[in-house]
């Protein structure tokens, strides 16, 4: 698949298929996000494969409340991927501090891109998850208490088969050549 056809396949699905997705197939991914650059090859992450259904639906619970229901739809995915944020390389720590930057966020957030653009090419559908109870889904993985989750993905197959249209801001919404200049 081209590159441009592949990113206007992908999109945050949230109505599944009930057809479980083959470990063959998630490692495919594992691999994709395994492959990512990170800040001095850190590579600070942990990516924890749920796949047992009964697990799965204790992971979906934790995603939503009576109060914010909008990832209600996480019970239909048969897989809830878990990526836990790992202590960079002391090089990178460094960086972070004089740069006030957050190296393994960035870092994650480009291996959770793989994962998911993988998935994609392989006919399965993705949503990063920011929403859920830490407390909870690390009891329910064994994650230790010190780590960080930095998202879930919930993934299986998509139920439609053609992706919506994206509504995305104009190019000239976005971006200036040469200096900041919002139009």
């Amino acid at each position: 698949m081209k590159f441009n056809d592949l990113i206007l396949q992908r999109y945050s699905v949230r109505r599944f298929k009930p057809a479980l997705v083959a470990r063959e197939e998630l490692m495919k991914c594992i691999e994709a996000a395994r492959l990512a650059p990170s800040a001095s090859n850190s590579q600070p992450w942990h990516f924890v494969i749920a796949d047992e259904p009964v697990l799965v639906q204790q992971l979906a619970k934790a995603t939503f409340s009576s109060l914010v229901a909008f990832n209600k739809f996480v019970h239909q995915a048969p897989v809830i991927v878990a990526l836990v944020i790992e202590k960079p390389k002391v090089i990178t720590q460094i960086g972070a501090v004089i740069k006030k930057r957050d190296f393994p966020l960035i870092d994650t957030g480009i291996a959770a891109e793989h994962f998911c653009l993988q998935a994609t090419e392989l006919g399965l559908g993705t949503c990063m998850l920011g929403w859920f109870d830490q407390k909870k889904i690390k009891q329910l993985l064994a994650i230790p208490k010190n780590k960080t989750i930095g998202l879930l993905i919930a993934v299986g197959y998509p139920e439609r088969a053609e992706p919506p249209v994206k509504k995305r801001k104009s190019l000239a919404d976005i971006h200036s050549f040469n200096g900041y200049k919002k139009t």
